[in-house]
């Protein structure tokens, strides 16, 4: 999984975007700026009201589809075959799938699956895991950073979900325990279904979902 901050490019852009025709003293290259920046300005709200969109802010609904938070594939649904036996997780978000909307208007909507084998999962995980496809909020419960490592864990040879802010460790077979580091309580599951392929969700979160001081 990248460890890559995932909002780098978007304030990336923002600098590149407040730079320019602005800092031009001469006052037809002010009028111009201004002009510009009312562009600007009328423009990067529309952006922003992707996130703002009804239903954008709710948690994940039952038969939600599950589409890519990021890379070159984001937006795109995600279905069984994306997913590589042991690895490695794919970051995503719900879509509802009657009006299209990605819920991505609260960042406790997001999440990790990974795929795995079936017989390596416990009974209340293999029971919301379909062809062994785990899911769990991204957010570490210990000070709700981003779940953004699939590593050999601390204390034995199985890949876990990680968290590199403080070193907290999941283990997404036994229902996303903690297995070292701070964290307070396991991740928050969210249950799927497959159906003609696609990853859907089945029923709502499964524990709290966020830091213990609220995410």
């Amino acid at each position: 999984m990248s460890r890559s901050n995932p909002s780098a490019s978007i304030e990336q852009s923002g600098e590149s975007d407040l730079s320019g025709p602005c800092a031009d003293p001469t006052r037809r290259a002010v009028l111009t700026a201004l002009a510009g920046c009312a562009c600007l300005a009328a423009i990067e709200p529309a952006a922003a009201d992707d996130d703002e969109q009804p239903g954008a802010n709710e948690r994940p609904q039952k038969a939600d589809r599950l589409v890519r938070a990021e890379g070159d594939k984001a937006g795109q649904v995600i279905k069984s075959e994306d997913l590589t036996l042991g690895g490695p997780p794919i970051r995503a978000w719900p879509q509802d799938p009657n009006t299209s909307v990605v819920r991505k208007g609260s960042r406790l909507n997001e999440v990790v699956l990974v795929k795995l084998d079936p017989a390596e999962l416990d009974d209340a995980t293999r029971a919301r895991a379909p062809d062994g496809i785990v899911c769990y909020s991204v957010i570490c419960t210990h000070a709700g950073c981003p779940i953004t490592a699939w590593l050999k864990e601390e204390q034995g040879d199985k890949s876990v979900l990680k968290c590199l802010c403080h070193n907290s460790e999941y283990d997404p077979r036994q229902n996303a325990q903690v297995v070292f580091g701070p964290a307070p309580r396991r991740l928050a599951a969210l249950p799927l279904t497959v159906a003609d392929g696609a990853i859907t969700v089945a029923a709502p979160f499964v524990g709290k979902v966020g830091a213990q001081q609220g995410g």
